[in-house]
């Protein structure tokens, strides 16, 4: 019996000792309110945005594990992104590396959604990383190609259909990374997709292994639209194909069903059914270099969301510090610290992850 099946029944079980469908329904919510929530949250810019609306689009940046582990202090001329370590993840994450990923995704969006509404200016990172400062003033707004793709853009955690993307759009999301600093490797080719792939199963399979790894996982899992939208974080199981449920039975169907060998089976899969991996990498390792790699990750992620196409990290064997050389061989960039992996592809509309309304991430 596939695992989905064996959710949906133990959900069904729930329902028989329950005892009604109005139970279930409180309990879970509704895919309708949730889908009305994302909505809320992506709805374009308005005419004349405030800075509230520019924070917005700020917050749909990409996260680890969907923590949004940023805080934002907003004076007249300038907003700073300042680091929220109590969302870090210290077993996945010990060194706060996707922490400081984090905080470059949002200073994108924030700096393309400010510069086409009329607050153009420049960001600047403090050598510990400890602020990313984004001095502004008023201006005529500079419309953006990528603006539009900030509320579009998700990581699709599905099967793709295997499509190769032509090579003006990989000429393209080559051209929109380019960042003093970092450097992108790009496999296209089969052969290397399946070496790339062996490293990503192995590195899940060390993950699944280690009870601290899952124990973290877990608790940032959200099973029921409720759940999701109470929270405002973390990563919702509708969003990655699985069903939901209430919370409390979440916990214990991930515990009997979520195994190893199932999931390396999809991450094979999901690698694939992609048409290439995206690989970045920093000249340093340090926070100011890990925000500049976040700042291309997050214009790669939007070029190829308008491009049409979908994308997913695959960030396992940058996570497990023992498989970093070797996929730095295999890519030619031995010596280096690989720091994150996309994959690519054309794939499906997915449900979007949810997100904190801007008043709780203000300073």
């Amino acid at each position: 019996m596939r695992r989905r099946d064996m959710l949906i029944g133990a959900g069904g079980a729930l329902m028989l000792a329950g005892g009604a469908a109005a139970g279930w329904r409180s309990a879970v919510g509704s895919m309708d309110d949730f889908d009305a929530y994302t909505g809320g949250l992506r709805a374009p810019m308005p005419a004349d945005p405030d800075i509230a609306d520019i924070l917005r689009y700020a917050t749909l940046a990409a996260s680890g594990h969907n923590t949004q582990p940023w805080r934002f202090r907003v004076a007249e001329r300038s907003v700073d992104i300042l680091p929220d370590l109590s969302r870090a993840t210290p077993v996945v994450d010990p060194d706060n590396h996707h922490l400081f990923v984090s905080l470059g995704c949002a200073a994108e969006n924030l700096l393309i959604a400010a510069t086409a509404t009329g607050r153009a200016g420049q960001l600047e990172t403090d050598a510990g990383g400890e602020r990313i400062r984004y001095s502004f003033s008023r201006t005529e707004p500079h419309p953006h190609p990528l603006l539009a793709a900030i509320p579009r853009r998700q990581s699709t955690r599905a099967d793709y259909d295997g499509r190769p993307v032509p090579a003006a759009d990989i000429a393209a999301l080559r051209q929109s990374t380019e960042t003093p600093g970092v450097r992108l490797v790009l496999v296209t080719d089969r052969p290397r997709i399946n070496q790339v792939r062996d490293l990503i199963v192995a590195g899940n399979d060390a993950q699944m292994a280690d009870a601290a790894f899952m124990a973290e996982l877990k608790r940032w899992l959200r099973f029921s639209p409720r759940g999701a939208m109470a929270s405002g974080d973390g990563l919702f199981s509708a969003a990655s194909g699985n069903p939901v449920m209430p919370e409390f039975l979440g916990g214990p169907a991930f515990d009997a069903f979520f195994t190893a060998s199932a999931e390396n089976d999809k991450c094979a899969r999901q690698i694939d059914s992609s048409a290439g991996l995206a690989i970045f990498l920093a000249e340093r390792e340090d926070p100011a270099h890990w925000i500049a790699v976040g700042r291309a990750c997050q214009r790669f992620a939007l070029a190829a969301t308008a491009a049409g196409l979908k994308h997913a990290f695959v960030n396992q064997p940058v996570e497990v510090a023992r498989l970093r050389p070797e996929l730095a061989a295999l890519i030619g960039e031995s010596g280096t610290r690989p720091d994150i992996i996309l994959r690519f592809g054309y794939g499906p509309a997915m449900p979007f992850s949810p997100r904190r309304p801007v008043n709780a991430v203000l300073v």
